[in-house]
């Protein structure tokens, strides 16, 4: 008969959350690559080429990478491609509006957006995609079309609040009652853990709202209150990456609750 002491629980435990933490580190290896691009082309000496257009490039570069290594699937790549268009577009009528902005030169900008500024609405994509391989992940009770109706409605308010009532609070109800019950299971070292799929949502938009500091200060983009001089983003930014996220989370189930093949891990 096992005995499970307080010793080995907390054993079990460490290497539980090691591994879990490993597994999210590479499921994010997409972002920090662009992350660390956007920091490293801070430090380049003047080139022929924009700093914006080169992180184009970088962006392009990267996800061929991931590609043609085996870490994320073609299917993936749709994904994350669908994202950084939507990512655009989103991009163009906030920036439009005043709600950040682009100071840098740039070939490739339109309207005020570098091209490259979809590809930090790719980073998100790939995370969901290599996270879904990397731990196995499964949906319990997912409702897929009022689940998608939502996001869908989530994506338009980012849009309509600038003319219309912002009905944020509204939909964050919505989407709580449409993901009640729902939950997402994940495999760490032989083991199956679960949690809400809510939840999953705020950890994600918590981590987002960490990254969107480093970008910033990165000089990724700027917020106005941010072209003085870098200051944090405020923490109510958090609830907004919360809600956006199942946009990118919808777009990623399509035809994946179980998916075909798993890539290779770098």
């Amino acid at each position: 008969m096992h005995v499970t002491t307080p010793v080995s629980y907390l054993a079990q435990l460490c290497r539980e959350l090691t591994d879990f933490t490993w597994r999210q580190t590479r499921a994010c290896a997409y972002a920090i690559a662009l992350l660390a691009g956007v920091a490293a082309s801070t430090a380049l000496p003047s080139l022929p080429l924009a700093r914006y257009d080169l992180l184009v490039v970088y962006g392009i570069l990267l996800t061929l990478t991931f590609w043609r290594c085996g870490w994320e699937t073609g299917r993936d790549v749709a994904v994350i491609a669908a994202c950084h268009v939507i990512g655009l577009v989103f991009e163009l009528v906030k920036v439009h509006l005043g709600s950040w902005s682009y100071p840098e030169p740039a070939v490739l900008k339109i309207g005020g957006v570098p091209l490259y500024g979809g590809f930090l609405y790719s980073a998100v994509a790939s995370y969901v995609c290599r996270a879904w391989h990397l731990f196995d992940l499964r949906l319990t009770r997912y409702r897929r079309w009022p689940t998608a109706g939502v996001a869908a409605l989530i994506y338009v308010n980012f849009f309509t609040h600038h003319w219309l009532p912002d009905a944020r609070w509204p939909l964050a109800a919505m989407l709580l009652a449409v993901t009640a019950g729902t939950t997402v299971s994940y495999r760490v070292r032989g083991d199956r853990r679960r949690m809400p799929l809510a939840l999953s949502f705020l950890l994600i938009g918590f981590f987002l709202w960490l990254a969107e500091n480093l970008a910033t200060y990165s000089g990724a983009w700027r917020y106005p209150h941010q072209l003085q001089g870098w200051e944090p983003v405020a923490p109510a930014k958090i609830g907004a990456w919360t809600l956006l996220i199942s946009v990118t989370f919808v777009l990623a189930t399509i035809g994946r609750l179980r998916p075909p093949r798993s890539p290779r891990s770098p």
